[in-house]
Parts: structure tokens; sequence; C-alpha cells
């Protein structure tokens, strides 16, 4: 009993750096999509990591590639955080957008903390589209 007890407490404080970091990294993928949500680019831009920022040099390029490469973070109907990994060193967060016409688009969002607050540096998508996931 005390093994499986050790077991599990062990496990959670191996993925408390993670679980910590959650609410900070939420927070800043919601303001840069409720900022799309009011066409505010550049802020959304500001919640860019330097090297994205640096790639697209301008709040209006990158919201171009957001509308053409990702419009259900554009325009979501619905979004939903799932789980916060650190892999290799870097946190990914995978979230769970519910477009407008009611397709469910999983994503991951790498995130980085180049000063003192997070960042987005990355954005996947994860096989399409699933239809009612």
């Amino acid at each position: 009993m005390r093994s499986v007890l050790f077991a599990g407490v062990s496990v959670f404080l191996l993925a408390f750096p993670a679980i910590a970091q959650r609410e900070p990294v939420t927070a800043v993928i919601g303001s840069q999509i409720s900022a799309f949500l009011n066409n505010d680019t550049e802020t959304a831009f500001s919640y860019a990591s330097p090297l994205i920022r640096r790639i697209f040099g301008t709040p209006d390029h990158f919201a171009a590639m957001v509308r053409q490469g990702y419009p259900m973070v554009w325009r979501p109907a619905e979004v939903r955080y799932l789980d916060l990994r650190e892999v290799a060193g870097s946190y990914w967060q995978r979230v769970m957008i519910t477009d407008t016409k009611g397709r469910v688009h999983l994503l991951d969002y790498q995130m980085v903390k180049p000063g003192s607050e997070w960042k987005i540096n990355a954005v996947q998508l994860l096989n399409g589209h699933a239809e009612g996931a």
C-alpha cells in the first residue's frame, strides 16, 4: 500500500511543473484567441514569441497567415484546453477547437517563456479535424 501511494505521489511530483504552468499558458492562448475574435491583430501578435514575430514581421502578415492557415483559431465557436505536456524541455498545450461549422480540431501550441511571460512559439494542427470528437 505504501509503495502504491509513493508511486502516485512521485508521478504527481514529476508532472507538477507542467500542472503549475497550465493556468498562465491557457490564459495566453485564450487572450490571443479573444484578440482574433475582436480583430485586434496587434494584441494577438503580442502573444507570439520573438521568433514568430521576426518571421511574420507585422501584425497584418501574422493575421493573414492565421486567417488562411488556421481559420478555426481565427473564429472558433468553442475552445477547450486539454493536457499540458513537457516534451524535451518544451511545453505543449493541447487545445480542442470547434469551428463555426461544428467540426472539431485538435491543435498543439508550443509555449516558450523568453522573459517573464509565456509566448506562443508554434501551433500544430493534429490530423486535420475529427467530426464529433
